[in-house]
């Protein structure tokens, strides 16, 4: 019973975007770790988030786990502002990242000026993190919900 709801609960992609996840720059491919499938939450908060041109768009801030599931549904960045003041929050969806051993950091397949446009909050503006919220910031980085 528990392996079958795991099972409805994987994301699936196309032929054709795992190509696209795959591919960002052909010039320069990722080099993933895939000695380890886990990654202790303390290692992750911090670390940079790269777009594909190569450009840092903000670190890690924090991730959102679902309690029921037990899988990571976000990654919060943080980007902008000067220390602390100004600086937004970007709920990214984790399947939307690859990890880049190279940059030592999460390359996500946006630019900087899109980012400016994505689902955001200030600091003591927290979303309701609800279905609706959640398929619309699945939407805006390409991402089945």
């Amino acid at each position: 019973m528990a392996h079958d709801q795991q099972m409805q609960n994987r994301t699936t992609y196309s032929d054709a975007e795992l190509e696209r996840r795959s591919q960002f720059d052909r010039s320069r491919p990722l080099e993933r770790d895939e000695t380890n499938d886990l990654i202790s939450s303390d290692k992750v908060e911090g670390t940079a988030v790269y777009s594909t041109d190569g450009e840092k768009l903000g670190t890690i801030d924090h991730l959102m786990i679902g309690k029921r599931s037990g899988r990571v549904e976000y990654s919060v960045m943080s980007f902008g502002g000067f220390l602390g003041i100004g600086e937004q929050y970007h709920p990214v969806p984790w399947d939307a990242l690859d990890y880049d051993t190279r940059r030592g950091g999460y390359i996500v397949n946006i630019d900087k000026g899109r980012l400016k446009d994505a689902p955001s909050y200030g600091r003591n503006d927290q979303p309701e993190f609800d279905r609706d919220y959640g398929e619309n910031v699945y939407a805006y980085y390409g991402v089945m919900y």
